[in-house]
């Protein structure tokens, strides 16, 4: 069986860029498997908390590491056009070497689209967008010299995408909608990340994927599941309990439960018989938020005393 990936977020929200940095150089010295950063252009809780945007921190990291993956999670297909941002990414993986994760979605923060020029469009139009976005990414990271296409959403008159990324760029969709979301994954995404606050319904999204792929022929194991979630491990039940209490409050659910049924919530020990549950339902990556004011502590822990039970 191939061992579970571990990715980490990198601190981005009101952290300046060094502490990013020692962070990524931390955690792959680590052994983690991935970087991730979320794509806002705004904090999510107020516009005037700072918050470093994504693509250009991606390409920052891409500079300074030199194994470990780098994605988003995620880019909303609608708040840049799509065929520069296929331009972007393209040359934010000959930075890094064919190292990028290209992580999609629909997006969700109204003012980060209007207070920027773009509209925001209906939740069914959002999900175009994305289908849209994705098909011509795939095309101008292909062998096309140049690409046209007139779609809905998404309209590009020949353009040209050189260099191309050194790899197949994987592509990541994120989000929990099972109707129109999941059956995008299906089609198109080489991994599908279930969101933090659906993680307790992994299972049967897990089924409903399965069921999709059936419909379109596709082949389930073709990809891979992610779960996007918070870790709140310490190196005793003592310390732990208080910190998913203290999780509990400061996040209010936008990153899950902490004490639900698949949390990854205290002891290692603990947090190994959490994970085998996630493999059990067929999902073998985690994007892990840790919790704490200086993540690389619990980090370390992690990578000491729970990644080598699955590597």
């Amino acid at each position: 069986m191939t061992p579970p990936h571990f990715g980490v977020t990198v601190p981005q929200i009101k952290r300046p860029w060094v502490a990013a940095a020692d962070a990524a150089r931390t955690f792959e010295a680590m052994g983690y498997d991935s970087l991730w950063v979320c794509d806002h252009l705004y904090g999510p809780q107020s516009p005037q908390i700072p918050i470093l945007e994504a693509w250009s921190m991606i390409s920052a990291l891409a500079a300074i590491t030199e194994r470990i993956e780098i994605g988003t999670l995620v880019t909303p297909a609608g708040m840049r056009n799509p065929a520069h941002l296929g331009k972007v990414i393209a040359t934010v993986d000959n930075i890094a070497g064919g190292r990028v994760i290209a992580g999609l979605g629909g997006g969700w923060m109204t003012r980060e689209f209007t207070d920027f020029g773009v509209p925001f469009l209906s939740v069914p139009e959002r999900l175009g967008q994305l289908r849209e976005t994705i098909e011509l990414l795939k095309r101008m990271w292909g062998d096309e010299e140049s690409v046209t296409c007139a779609g809905e959403f998404v309209q590009v008159e020949n353009v040209v995408c050189q260099p191309k990324p050194p790899r197949r760029v994987p592509i990541l969709v994120g989000g929990a909608g099972e109707q129109v979301t999941l059956r995008i994954v299906a089609r198109e995404a080489d991994i599908w990340n279930n969101l933090a606050s659906h993680q307790a319904d992994l299972g049967r999204k897990m089924d409903v994927l399965r069921r999709h792929c059936d419909e379109v022929g596709r082949d389930p194991s073709e990809i891979v599941a992610s779960q996007q979630c918070l870790v709140t491990i310490a190196a005793n039940e003592a310390a732990a309990a208080p910190m998913a209490d203290a999780a509990a409050r400061i996040f209010g659910g936008h990153l899950g439960d902490p004490k639900g049924p698949l949390a990854i919530t205290g002891t290692p020990e603990r947090c190994c018989e959490q994970i085998e549950k996630h493999i059990g339902l067929g999902c073998t990556m985690l994007i892990i938020e840790f919790f704490g004011k200086d993540t690389t502590e619990p980090a370390q822990l992690f990578a000491e005393e729970v990644m080598p039970n699955f590597r």
